[in-house]
């Protein structure tokens, strides 16, 4: 993993996610999702600076 690039951490429990993030990516209104916790938070990211938007309710599978 090079400097321009790391993981994008969960709000919500501060651990990885199964995504990474350049410093030439821009999100918005990116739903992200934390296997760890199962919360899903939207975020707007841009040059690897990630912002919340709001916290949704994650669905739960029956």
């Amino acid at each position: 993993m090079s400097k321009n690039e790391n993981w994008i951490l969960c709000p919500v429990c501060g651990n990885k996610t199964r995504l990474q993030i350049r410093i030439d990516i821009e999100l918005k209104n990116f739903p992200l999702y934390c296997p760890k916790c199962r919360q899903e938070s939207l975020i707007d990211a841009k040059a690897v600076h990630v912002t919340v938007i709001k916290r949704l309710e994650a669905k739960m599978q029956s």
